[in-house]
């Protein structure tokens, strides 16, 4: 139940940004005639008002198709509502819709989540720990996500992002080291355990595979008034896209370390268990946090994301003309091949990372 609470939420959250592309076309009258979600033969298919609506095979995305693409449109090269003619301010508002949509419903979710669930009264003592990876440091200690790490060393945790700072500091400096812990199950008093973490050392630095958060899992109150609850649900916001930031930039600063935290669809789907089983609150973060990722991940100037299209709009706008057709064509392919390729190695290497494939291969 909870990895189909995990699919779901990670299909609406394609749909969305999808539906941000379709929407800012269609209400700036610009032609559409698809929408997919899932790459591939369609399995699903019906259509409505000129548009064919599709669900695909591969369920790595989706996308809006326009007749500028289509070599079978009767459509007049030069009709004004062609994407291609328009604007370059108009097709920038629809490339960039999709992750404006994500960037919003993330939004939205977070500060509807402190209107009608409620804040934190403060933070507790101790570090949550949201997700863990399997086979890694972590999951080797015993932790679990939903757990609460109290202490390390002896030395008691403070609470807050103070907290989460000194700890993820404490396991940077200590790779292939004995961390005594700790660890409390989600909000069970009698559950202390003690457990030994050892770090990974990656490239210098020790990684347990782990997201860490400050502790919220104490009572709720009522958001006062509403501009509380937005203030809270942005703050939230904003520091899920300072770390999502961060750690894209490290695929540029610190690509060897960086590369290995990469997930792929069947890790996501398994955070996304692992968050569901906290209950609606931890399925909420999980829809947040992809949803943050996606917008962040489509904005990057890379072949076939958004941010890739967004480059060759502004390069349009320098030269005064388009660039060449071939020239667009071959990056577009180059990128469809690097997407899937790269698809599928992370869901052979997630995949082969599961309990269930670990325990049937004897690893």
């Amino acid at each position: 139940m909870n990895v189909l609470a995990a699919l779901l939420a990670l299909g609406l959250l394609v749909v969305i940004h999808e539906a941000g592309h379709f929407l800012a076309a269609v209400g700036q009258g610009i032609r559409v005639n698809g929408f997919s979600v899932g790459f591939g033969p369609a399995l699903l298919k019906r259509e409505h008002n000129g548009v064919t609506y599709a669900l695909r095979l591969l369920p790595l995305g989706g996308f809006v198709s326009f007749p500028d693409d289509d070599e079978n449109s009767t459509i007049p090269d030069d009709d004004p509502d062609l994407l291609r003619n328009r604007p370059i301010p108009q097709r920038i508002l629809v490339i960039s819709a999709g992750v404006l949509a994500n960037l919003l419903l993330a939004w939205l979710v977070l500060v509807g989540q402190s209107a009608f669930v409620g804040i934190p009264a403060s933070p507790e003592p101790g570090v949550m720990v949201v997700a863990v990876q399997p086979g890694e440091a972590a999951a080797r200690a015993g932790l679990k996500a939903g757990d609460q790490i109290l202490s390390i060393n002896g030395d008691v945790l403070g609470s807050g992002q103070e907290a989460v700072r000194s700890l993820v500091n404490l396991i940077k400096t200590a790779p292939d080291q004995n961390l005594n812990l700790v660890s409390r199950s989600a909000g069970d008093a009698s559950s202390d355990r003690p457990l030994t973490l050892t770090p990974v050392d990656r490239d210098g630095q020790g990684r347990i595979g782990a997201q860490l958060q400050a502790n919220l899992s104490g009572d709720l109150h009522p958001a006062s008034n509403p501009l509380q609850a937005v203030a809270y649900g942005s703050d939230q916001f904003i520091g899920m896209i300072r770390n999502t930031v961060v750690g894209y930039s490290g695929l540029v600063t610190n690509f060897g370390q960086t590369a290995q935290q990469v997930s792929g669809p069947v890790k996501i789907v398994e955070m996304g268990a692992q968050l569901s089983s906290q209950g609606g609150g931890g399925l909420v973060l999980f829809t947040a946090l992809i949803s943050i990722n996606l917008g962040v991940l489509n904005a990057l100037p890379l072949p076939l994301l958004d941010g890739g299209q967004l480059v060759m709009l502004l390069a349009e706008a320098v030269r005064g003309k388009p660039l060449p057709e071939r020239f667009q064509m071959a990056v577009m392919q180059s990128g469809l091949l690097l997407l899937l390729g790269l698809s599928v190695v992370l869901i052979v290497r997630d995949t082969s990372q599961l309990p269930l494939v670990q325990q049937l291969t004897g690893r």
